[in-house]
This record gives C-alpha cells, sequence and structure tokens, in this order.
C-alpha cells in the first residue's frame, strides 16, 4: 500500500507541482466551456440554416460539417495556429484551440441538431400550422425546444469528446492541464501529477455527464 501511496499520491510532490497543475486546470477549463459555447452555438445555427432549405447555403454547411467531421482534432488546430499567420492572421494558442474545436464540435452538433429536427413528428408541424403558425415561430416555439431535448444525450458525450482535445493545445504551446501535469511528472520521476489531473478532470466532466441524464429524464415522455 506505501508504494502505490508514494507513487500515485506522493504529498510533497503534489504539494511542490500542484499550483502549476491547477493553473492549467483553469485554462483548461476556460478552453472547454468556450468550445462548447462556440461548438454549440454555431453548430444550432448552421442546422437552423439547413432546415429553412436555402441550396447554397446547404451544400457549403454540408461542406464545412464533411471536412471538419474528418480532419484530426490536432490538424485543425496546427493549421490555424500555423497556417492563418501566412493570410495575416495571428492567433493566440488559447484562441486557436478555442476555434478549432470549437468548429470540430460545431460540425458534429450541426449533424446531431439536424437530426433531431428531422426527428419531431410532423404532426407536430401541422399542428402548429392549423393553429397559424408561420414557419420561424414554429421552429422557435414549438420544434426546437422538443429537438433540442432530443440532442442532449448525443451531444453532451460529443462535446465531452471533444473537449478533452483541450490536451492537443500543447502542441502549440497551451498551458493546459495535461501538458503541466506531464512535464511536472517527467521533472519529478513520479506518476503523482497525472493523478492529480486525472482527478480534475473527473470534477470537470462528470457534472457535465450527470447534468445531461437530468436533461434527458426531463425529456417528453413517450407514449
Amino acid at each position: 500500500m506505501r508504494p502505490l501511496l508514494d507513487n500515485f499520491f506522493n504529498p510533497g510532490i503534489l504539494a511542490q507541482y500542484g499550483p502549476a497543475i491547477l493553473g492549467g486546470f483553469g485554462t483548461t477549463v476556460a478552453v472547454a466551456l468556450l468550445t462548447i459555447v462556440v461548438g454549440v452555438g454555431s453548430g444550432l445555427i448552421l442546422a437552423i440554416v439547413r432546415t429553412i432549405g436555402i441550396r447554397l447555403a446547404d451544400i457549403l454547411i454540408t461542406i464545412f460539417v464533411d471536412v471538419f467531421r474528418t480532419l484530426p482534432q490536432l490538424v485543425v488546430i496546427v493549421f490555424i495556429y500555423f497556417g492563418l499567420p501566412y493570410a495575416g492572421i495571428q492567433l493566440s494558442p488559447f484562441a486557436a484551440t478555442v476555434i478549432a474545436l470549437g468548429a470540430v464540435l460545431a460540425a458534429f452538433a450541426t449533424e446531431i441538431f439536424r437530426a433531431a429536427i428531422q426527428a419531431v413528428p410532423q404532426g407536430q408541424w401541422d399542428a402548429a400550422r392549423s393553429l397559424g403558425l408561420g414557419f420561424f415561430q414554429i421552429l422557435v416555439l414549438v420544434i426546437l425546444p422538443q429537438a433540442i431535448r432530443l440532442a442532449v444525450p448525443l451531444l453532451t458525450n460529443r462535446a465531452i469528446a471533444i473537449t478533452k482535445g483541450t490536451a492537443l493545445g500543447t502542441a502549440v504551446a497551451l498551458p493546459e492541464l495535461l501538458g503541466r501535469a506531464e512535464s511536472a511528472m517527467a521533472i519529478a520521476a513520479n506518476p503523482s501529477p497525472l493523478t492529480l489531473a486525472a482527478a480534475l478532470y473527473l470534477v470537470f466532466f462528470v457534472p457535465l455527464v450527470v447534468a445531461s441524464r437530468w436533461l434527458e429524464a426531463l425529456g417528453p415522455a413517450r407514449h
């Protein structure tokens, strides 16, 4: 038992490197939350545009979705950080990581929201039209509330998977949680910093999973 504690829960090493790792955790949380806001918000907007049925917009969004669903997250981060300066756009590691991961999440969120909108029974549209509501009123007041609840479980799983990609920000010198933990582990020759990083990941992501299940339980009852 003592060797286990010394190797994975060494208090001296945790005290020495804990502040730096907590600083990385703050960066990871900020990047993850902004990625979710950018990705989910953009995905919802793009799904609504596709629902409207403008052909050119539909083609462009389909290309965007296919490209960013296919490319590895690391490739997107590296391209945005190192490639955009050639176009005169210089981004910080923080901004480049948020934009890259947000774009990837937006691609997946677009398809999730679109599928959820299509899953709402056609009778909901017909009933709303019979009440004299217009297209956008039906979409915003009737369809989207149901579609968003349907989308939450899949969207949460995808958001968690993609926001874990904050660790890839080390490729562009982002001082995030896992990168700092790995550096501390290498210097101390002890995996205790990685144990702390794993615990912090659980602290951040477990509430997201619990919230997803709670929101799913609040969804419309099925008969």
